[in-house]
């Protein structure tokens, strides 16, 4: 059967389960790093920010946050919903526990986020359909092989109610990111460089991103892209 897609997935180093906590602080922290800088955090808010203004103010938006990693955007969500007056539950669910032990300590004291240990491919036994407003994935789904991200994207879907919507956040897969990482990543620790030009390697064009998405059954798509090597893709379930 010919690839959905010309995607090349090498395992990173930082999923492996017998990777050390400190190598794998530091790529979270890289990522943060990246998210912040890069316009990574910045593009998930700007959708966020779009859709409030149609948001109850006496209500309660429920976001779920897909391999949240260290939940540097569920805390960017949050402090932004403080800000604006909104009030915000976000689930932020990652697999790996090293992984949501650092992301504990970066939340701190935020009873609004909820970090939940859990596999992105059985979150529909987890949570009812319309259990959330929005459903998110930054940085993620590009680990995964097609057949996974697609099924990924089916659940998110399902989650998600019809007022609320999907948000897909991930990398593209060009010549420019493939430079930026080596330059950013050049007196990174091994792991960190290894992990960041194969997570381009694996990242999506915008044709793939598209043609997954819909295979996955999302309507409503739009893709939008930012600094030329990176993506947000929505699905508005009207």
């Amino acid at each position: 059967m010919k690839p959905l897609t010309d995607r090349r997935l090498t395992p990173e180093h930082m999923d492996d389960p017998q990777a050390g906590a400190a190598e794998i602080e530091e790529a979270l922290r890289f990522i943060r790093l990246v998210n912040r800088r890069l316009r990574g955090t910045a593009a998930t808010l700007g959708h966020l920010q779009r859709w409030s203004a149609k948001w109850p103010r006496d209500e309660v938006i429920r976001i779920l946050d897909v391999g949240t990693g260290s939940a540097d955007i569920p805390v960017a969500i949050a402090d932004w919903a403080k800000a604006v007056g909104q009030r915000v539950h976000i689930t932020a669910v990652d697999l790996h526990p090293v992984t949501l032990d650092f992301a504990r300590r970066q939340v701190g004291e935020r009873p609004e986020i909820e970090l939940v240990q859990a596999d992105a491919l059985r979150l529909a036994d987890r949570f009812k359909p319309d259990s959330f407003h929005y459903t998110h994935a930054g940085m993620f789904l590009h680990h995964l092989p097609d057949i996974e991200v697609m099924t990924v994207l089916r659940i998110m879907d399902r989650l998600a109610r019809r007022g609320g919507g999907v948000i897909w956040n991930d990398l593209l897969r060009n010549a420019i990111g493939k430079t930026a990482v080596r330059l950013l990543t050049v007196r990174s620790s091994p792991m960190v460089r290894h992990d960041a030009v194969v997570s381009v390697a694996a990242g999506f064009t915008k044709r793939e991103t598209i043609d997954l998405a819909r295979r996955a059954g999302l309507t409503g798509i739009r893709l939008r892209t930012h600094l030329c090597h990176r993506f947000t893709l929505t699905s508005e379930k009207n």
